[in-house]
């Protein structure tokens, strides 16, 4: 998520509302590391897309908040995927500082920002950001990150399946039933093109549901990624009567696979349980290729813990750049950040 290639995806088919930049960091000459910065602008998007008198209260008041945001991160993944060092040219303590000059040479050379964000960090990074340089910031964390670690014993999506106990192993098997006569496969470039447009209706169907957005992906972001990254990116569509009624995206990144975006038809959704049985096929796609682990975000928790997926506590640090505003951030942030309440579930034995 680092590569030229990604960052060409980036350049090529960003949010229309998304600026990217690329920092290099040098000792004498060498390279020893990168970092993804990304400025969004939000004085004509709608954060939260609910057709409510609410949340064209809370837009309102979001944008005279913020104007606009630097992220020191990757704002279209989940993860800790803004930077990069060379662990045998410096050691990780003060790979910190360095991020933190950089911060300031952005904000002070590229433009200043409302909102200055570090983005999805593991909990053992916590101690890094103890010091008197980031007194100044928030440390928030919304919602967790749902990974699922696939077992050894798991060689064939039957053996997943079996390790669920009844009441799971029988939702998971009426999903199946209920998925006959839908035919799916993995599409190919020509099939992307071709699909193109249906596919971003089907996309904005399910992000135009979310009760937050700070983007929205460009028409050709899905054929720039299959363009760019190739066989790490696949596409796997799903037919009736050879009418597209949903899709979903897998970035395949070492030994895990990072779920990416996806849509689907809400009424066939609904009748089909396609939601579910997307994620199921995710999970038998990585059993069958042997993969470690499967990220999937920080969307959807409840019904994906409900495959087996677990909850990965991550934090970012945020800070206004207006030093009046700066020490309510805490009050301020929890009052605009939507509040999700869900139920981890324990599917297996």
């Amino acid at each position: 998520m680092l590569s030229p290639e990604y960052f060409h995806v980036l350049e090529s088919s960003r949010p229309d509302n998304m600026e990217c930049y690329y920092v290099g960091f040098f000792n004498d000459n060498d390279l020893i590391g990168g970092a993804l910065f990304q400025y969004l602008n939000f004085q004509n998007h709608a954060s939260f897309q609910k057709n409510e008198i609410w949340c064209s209260i809370r837009n309102f008041f979001a944008r005279k908040f913020s104007k606009d945001v630097m992220i020191l991160g990757n704002n279209m993944l989940t993860g800790q995927n803004g930077f990069y060092f060379d662990a045998s040219k410096i050691m990780l303590e003060d790979t910190i500082s360095l991020l933190d000059r950089a911060v300031r040479k952005m904000q002070t050379e590229i433009r200043k920002t409302s909102l200055i964000i570090y983005k999805d960090y593991q909990t053992n990074f916590i101690n890094y950001f103890q010091g008197k340089d980031h007194q100044s910031y928030f440390r928030f964390s919304v919602q967790p990150n749902m990974m699922l670690k696939l077992k050894d014993s798991w060689n064939v999506f039957e053996d997943y399946v079996n390790d669920f106990s009844k009441k799971y192993r029988t939702r998971a098997r009426s999903a199946r039933k209920k998925f006959e006569g839908i035919e799916r496969y993995e599409m190919n470039f020509d099939d992307i093109k071709k699909y193109q447009h249906e596919m971003n209706i089907l996309y904005q169907n399910v992000a135009e549901n979310a009760p937050f957005n700070t983007f929205f992906l460009a028409e050709n972001h899905f054929q720039s990624m299959k363009e760019n990254i190739d066989q790490h990116f696949k596409i796997f569509g799903y037919f009736s009567d050879e009418k597209l009624i949903g899709f979903y995206t897998l970035i395949l990144n070492n030994e895990d696979i990072d779920t990416y975006f996806l849509g689907y038809d809400k009424e066939i959704q609904k009748e089909k349980q396609l939601y579910l049985n997307m994620l199921l096929d995710m999970v038998e796609f990585a059993v069958n290729n042997k993969f470690k682990r499967i990220i999937f975000g920080r969307t959807a928790l409840e019904i994906k813990s409900t495959i087996g997926a677990e909850p990965v506590e991550i934090f970012g640090l945020i800070q206004h750049n207006n030093m009046l505003l700066n020490p309510f951030m805490g009050k301020i942030f929890s009052s605009l950040n939507p509040k999700v309440e869900w139920i981890q579930r324990k599917p297996f034995k």
